[in-house]
C-alpha cells in the first residue's frame, strides 16, 4: 500500500464528474497514491416538509443508481489503476468530501455538470468544498481549456504548464510550495504569478504623488517573488523538465489568472489569505477564479499549515 495520502474523487455520474475522476487518476500515477472514489446521494422527504402527504422518494432506487455510478467510475478507474476504493454514502454530498479531505492528499470534483444520477449539480459541490475542506481541492470544469474539445480529459502527458497566484500572504506560500510539489511531479513549467493593479484606474496607488515609478514598484515586486520562490526550492529537488519562473504584472489577480487559464493545465491559488505585498484577499480571487477558469483549479487552503497538512508530496 502506498503510504501517500490518497486522492478523494467525488463523482455523481455526470460528464463532469468523469472527467474529474480522469484527473484523479492522472495525479494518482504521477504521485503513487491511492484513489478513493466518493458517490453521495440524499434521500429528499417532502410530506415532511410542506406538511403534506406526498409520497416518499424510493430510496432504494437512489441507492440502486448510486451503486450503479460508483461501480461504473471504479471500473474505468481499474483500468489505469490497481489501488482503487469505493464508497458509497447518504448525505449531502460537499459535506460528505469534506469530511474525506480531512485524511486526503487532494480532493477533487467536477464543476458545472448537468445531468447524470438524480440530476446533480456538482457546481453547488465545487463551490463550497474548497471553502471548508481540509486538503487542497483541485475542480475540474466542465468544458475544458481554449483549444481541448468537448469532453476531452487532461492529455496523457498530463500537466505542462502550471500558474500558482501569489501576494505574500502565509496561505499563499502554503500555495506555492503545493504548486511547486505539483510541478517537480509532473516535471512541468511553473510560473509564479504576482499582481498590482499599479497603471488602471482603480490603482491602490490612486492616492499616491504622479511621480511614483510604476515600473519601479513591478519591479520590486518581482524581486520579492524571487526571493519568496527561492525560499520555497530550498532542498527540493530539480528534476530534467521542470523549470520555474516568476512574474509581477500590472492588473488584478483573479483577471489576470482567468487570462492564464486559457493556455495552462492548472491554475493554483491560496484561500483566506490576507496581507502580503498588497493586502489581497485570495479568498475573493480564488473564487472568482473558480467561477471563471477555463483549466482545472486547486485552491490551497489555509487550514493545510494549521491542520498540520501539507496534502502530500509525491
Amino acid at each position: 500500500m502506498s503510504r501517500t495520502p490518497a486522492i478523494v474523487v467525488g463523482v455523481d455520474g455526470s460528464h463532469s464528474s468523469v472527467k474529474a475522476l480522469d484527473w484523479a487518476v492522472a495525479e494518482a500515477e504521477v504521485r503513487d497514491a491511492p484513489v478513493k472514489i466518493v458517490c453521495a446521494y440524499t434521500v429528499p422527504r417532502y410530506g415532511a416538509a410542506f406538511d403534506a402527504d406526498y409520497p416518499d422518494v424510493d430510496a432504494s432506487a437512489l441507492s440502486e443508481g448510486a451503486n450503479a455510478v460508483l461501480e461504473t467510475a471504479l471500473a474505468r478507474a481499474k483500468q489505469t489503476l490497481p489501488e482503487v476504493d469505493g464508497v458509497l454514502e447518504v448525505g449531502d454530498a460537499a459535506g460528505v468530501l469534506v469530511e474525506h479531505s480531512k485524511q486526503a492528499g487532494t480532493v477533487i470534483v467536477g464543476t458545472r455538470g448537468r445531468g447524470g444520477f438524480a440530476e446533480r449539480l456538482l457546481g453547488t459541490v465545487s463551490t463550497a468544498l474548497p471553502v471548508h475542506a481540509h486538503c487542497p481541492t483541485v475542480v475540474v470544469p466542465s468544458g475544458g481549456r481554449a483549444g481541448a474539445a468537448e469532453g476531452q480529459s487532461p492529455p496523457p502527458a498530463g500537466l505542462r504548464k502550471i500558474v500558482v497566484g501569489v501576494d505574500g500572504s502565509e496561505v499563499s506560500k502554503l500555495a506555492l510550495a503545493r504548486a511547486l510539489d505539483e510541478a517537480i511531479a509532473w516535471r512541468a513549467e511553473l510560473v509564479v504569478m504576482a499582481s498590482m493593479p499599479v497603471a488602471s484606474g482603480t490603482s491602490l496607488f490612486a492616492w499616491a504623488p504622479g511621480q511614483v515609478d510604476h515600473s519601479a514598484v513591478l519591479a520590486e515586486l518581482e524581486a520579492e517573488v524571487g526571493r519568496m520562490v527561492e525560499a520555497e526550492l530550498a532542498g527540493r529537488p530539480r528534476p530534467d523538465g521542470f523549470s520555474v519562473h516568476h512574474h509581477a504584472l500590472d492588473g488584478t489577480a483573479s483577471a489576470l489568472l482567468v487570462d492564464f487559464s486559457t493556455s495552462v493545465d492548472l491554475i493554483v491559488v491560496g484561500s483566506r489569505g490576507r496581507g502580503g505585498f498588497s493586502g489581497l484577499l485570495l479568498g475573493s480571487t480564488s473564487q472568482a477564479v473558480l467561477h471563471h477558469a477555463r483549466c482545472p483549479v486547486m485552491v490551497v487552503p489555509a487550514r493545510c499549515r494549521r491542520e498540520g497538512s501539507a496534502g502530500g508530496s509525491a
